[in-house]
């Protein structure tokens, strides 16, 4: 018999994308990070309940932690534990990372925004993003280029079909 190719459709895709961090940052570099998560918020999260929106990452004592990601408790969760929705969770990374996100960070300026959070075997993976702040004109250069470029794929479908 042959093994079913159920193992990869059922822990597969991505749980939340921070859609925030593409437009407020410019992202230079990405890492892939392990998270430390507890029984409940693996269930809330198969559930995909999870905002972090708002949330970064900090270099602390030499370790990785990611602040002010939202996971909500399910009803069915487990009583007898109480459940802290906005807890500090750490991030799991190779020494030599950290140590060059802490160059990154403290010589250089940069922030470590999470950009998205997915499943990678029966694992929870977060990508960190090296990200400089944009200003208010970036912005506005990035919805130009962005409005632009839907404008020349209208204009070249139209032609297409002229032709």
């Amino acid at each position: 018999m042959s093994k079913s190719k159920d193992k990869d459709t059922k822990g597969g895709g991505t749980i939340a994308l921070n859609r925030r961090a593409r437009h407020e940052y410019h992202i230079d570099q990405r890492y892939e990070a392990g998270i430390a998560l507890q029984g409940w918020e693996l269930k809330a999260l198969r559930a995909g309940r999870i905002n972090f929106g708002e949330s970064y990452a900090i270099v602390r004592d030499g370790e990785l932690f990611l602040y002010g990601a939202s996971i909500p408790p399910l009803i069915s969760a487990s009583t007898h534990v109480i459940a802290e929705d906005r807890r500090i969770r750490k991030l799991l990374l190779h020494r030599h990372e950290i140590d060059h996100l802490i160059g990154a960070t403290e010589r250089k300026g940069y922030t470590l925004v999470p950009t998205a959070m997915y499943w990678k075997g029966n694992k929870v993976k977060v990508e960190i993003g090296v990200a400089r702040g944009k200003q208010e004109h970036d912005k506005r250069d990035t919805a130009k280029e962005r409005d632009w470029q839907r404008e020349k794929q209208r204009t070249m479908r139209s032609h297409n079909k002229a032709a």
